[in-house]
Formats: structure tokens, C-alpha cells, sequence
């Protein structure tokens, strides 16, 4: 089964693609009924399938805008992690936990690249899927960025521990022991948190910050 969904090189086959591209669907989808379970009128509404639908495509297309590349894997982007965040903000954990779920199968279609099943989970799946979190802060005091430090925070983890129980296993032979524990963390982290401060900067700005509470409010009625 492996063999069939996975290439020798570690990329996709045909199958591959059709059975992640679906996964996608299908969890943008129930990603969406479950924004309207959320809501007050206990159905799902036209609004919420494109506040979800913009904001993914945002995330997606902002992921492109590469500000810095790491040498094996991972980038700072133009606050594409902020669109996913914003989702939790408006609709709550699940919401935002599902989208998580279907932008990672999104980068993972952008960018394929397979060891396990685990280290897909851990790169991509349950890495975005973490930025959902961010909902527990939406109705705290300056919640979308204390959630989007938290969301970061959490991607990060999951990152970590794929890069050390898989990644690490790639080094040269005279890469150093003793910093095999340190270096996952210290090289996931270096290009989330960068990007981290480059969005917070961006936020804190008040006409943006202004402008984001008014899309939360319409997002939410």
C-alpha cells in the first residue's frame, strides 16, 4: 500500500495525489459543516464556507511568498500561518484544528516528501493542524496574538519531533551527538519564530489590527 501511494525518491505517485487531494476535500469540508454546527443558528452558512475558503487560499498562496529558505525544509513566509489562525479566532478550536488538517494535506500536495506515515503526521498533518489551538484565546484579551504565539508554538513541537525521530537518522556520521536532541528544535523554531515576529510586527500595527477586529465581527455575525 506504501509502495503504491509512495515513490522510491519519497515524492508522490498518481495515486498518492488523488488520495491526499481527496483527504483534503474532505476534511476542508467537515471543517466547514463544523463551523456551523458552531454557530448560533446551528446550520452551516454560505458565510462561513468562504470566510474558511478565503482564508486557506490565502495561507495557501501567502506559503508561495518565501521570505527565507531553510536548507532542509521549512521557510519563513509571508504570514501564511496567520490566515489558519484567524479561522480559529473566528470560529473556535475545531474549526480551526479541521482547517489545519486540510492546509496541511495542502503543503504536503506543495511539497512532498515521505520517510513514515508518522513523519507525514508530524510535518504536516498534526503541525497545522496545532495552529488550531489558537481558538482557545479567541475571546481572552488581545487573543489572536496571544493564540498566534501559542499556534506557533505548537507547530513547532510537532516539527521538532519528526525532525528527531526521523529527520535526524540523515545527518553525516560526524554530526556531533550531543546536539542531536538540541538541533531539531533549534532549526524548526529559527524559521517559525522568525516569521512569527515579522507577522506579530505586521499586527500590531493598529490600522491592521483595526482592520482584523472588523473581519472578525463580520466573520462571526
Amino acid at each position: 500500500m506504501f509502495d503504491l501511494l509512495v515513490n522510491a525518491e519519497g515524492g508522490l505517485t498518481t495515486a498518492g495525489y488523488v488520495v491526499t487531494v481527496s483527504v483534503g476535500v474532505v476534511l476542508f469540508l467537515a471543517a466547514v459543516f463544523f463551523a456551523g454546527k458552531r454557530s448560533e443558528r446551528k446550520k452551516m452558512t454560505t458565510k462561513q464556507l468562504v470566510f474558511c475558503a478565503v482564508a486557506m487560499a490565502l495561507a495557501f498562496v501567502t506559503s508561495y511568498v518565501k521570505i527565507f529558505q531553510m536548507p532542509w525544509g521549512g521557510s519563513v513566509t509571508l504570514c501564511s500561518m496567520l490566515f489558519i489562525v484567524l479561522v480559529a479566532n473566528w470560529y473556535g478550536v475545531g474549526t480551526g484544528v479541521l482547517v489545519g488538517l486540510a492546509y496541511g494535506i495542502l503543503q504536503f500536495i506543495q511539497e512532498p516528501y515521505v520517510l513514515s506515515f508518522f513523519q507525514v503526521c508530524c510535518d504536516y498533518i498534526l503541525a497545522f493542524a496545532a495552529l488550531g489551538v489558537a481558538g482557545f484565546f479567541a475571546k481572552k484579551k488581545h487573543g489572536l496574538i496571544k493564540g498566534y504565539i501559542v499556534a506557533v508554538l505548537a507547530r513547532g513541537a510537532f516539527h521538532a519531533l519528526g525532525g528527531y525521530l526521523y529527520w535526524m537518522d540523515y545527518m553525516p556520521d560526524n554530526f556531533p551527538k550531543s546536539l542531536t536532541a538540541i538541533y531539531p528544535i533549534a532549526y524548526n523554531y529559527s524559521f517559525l519564530l522568525a516569521e512569527a515576529i515579522i507577522t506579530l510586527v505586521i499586527i500590531c500595527i493598529p490600522a491592521v489590527a483595526k482592520g482584523l477586529g472588523k473581519v472578525k465581527q463580520i466573520a462571526a455575525e
